[in-house]
């Protein structure tokens, strides 16, 4: 398997690992995206508790205002953050 196909099944495994936990298997509650986004990406968003950012980072990624974020809306948050994290070491 070539990196980039590692890259795509590692963020894949990554969704469905928190997905499903509090209903639908196929998206994420707020409570499932605060726990990925602590876990798995605490080093960029730290361990917050902070509820209003929380709240703000899901609303903004509940693209179709469902109440859950889906595998896209997902996906479009970590191309984000990776267009982000290119952007800042490629100034280095």
């Amino acid at each position: 398997m070539s990196q980039i196909q590692q890259g795509m099944a590692l963020l894949i495994a990554a969704f469905h690992k928190y997905s499903g936990k509090e209903g639908d298997k196929l998206t994420l509650s707020k409570g499932e995206l605060k726990e990925l986004l602590q876990t798995e990406l605490g080093d960029i968003f730290g361990k917050s508790n902070d509820k209003a950012a929380i709240d703000k980072i899901f609303k903004d990624l509940d693209a179709n205002a469902d109440g859950t974020v889906d595998f896209q809306e997902y996906v479009t948050l970590v191309a984000c953050l990776t267009m982000i994290c290119n952007d800042f070491f490629s100034k280095k």
